[in-house]
């Protein structure tokens, strides 16, 4: 919407300066290069604000947009996988016992499949039923 996501995938221009075919004059470079870092500026704040304060501290020190929205997919998409890995851990090593109450066994397998569903991932339903029958 406001066009600024182009600065999550691009680098800052390199504008060549000089009188051959395809450079371009200083004031047009100055203009151009002034114009994508006060969009990188911008749009590395929104991208602050949004953070929680101490999490704001810790990215505060990438420079870019392009750098700072790398740092945190990096982070995140790293801590989603090993959230989706932990829950499917869980769901293959879930046991019924005979010295628990089957009602509250079956109660934690369901919220496993929450859990897991929660994430965005699908289970069929043959699948849940075979599992819980493999205990």
């Amino acid at each position: 919407m406001l066009n600024l996501a182009k600065y999550l995938n691009e680098d800052p221009p390199v504008v060549a300066v000089g009188d051959g075919e395809g450079e371009v004059d200083d004031l047009t470079a100055f203009s151009i290069t002034q114009a994508w870092e006060q969009g990188d500026f911008l749009y590395r704040n929104y991208i602050l604000n949004g953070l929680h304060d101490s999490l704001y501290r810790v990215y505060d020190v990438y420079k870019t947009a392009k750098a700072l929205w790398t740092a945190l997919d990096h982070k995140y998409k790293a801590e989603d996988a090993g959230t989706k890995m932990h829950m499917v851990a869980k769901f293959l090593n879930f046991t019924m016992v005979d010295s628990r109450s089957i009602v509250t066994q079956a109660e934690e397998l369901q919220l496993i499949i929450h859990g897991i569903l929660a994430e965005g991932m699908t289970i069929s339903e043959s699948f849940q039923v075979a599992a819980s029958r493999k205990s």
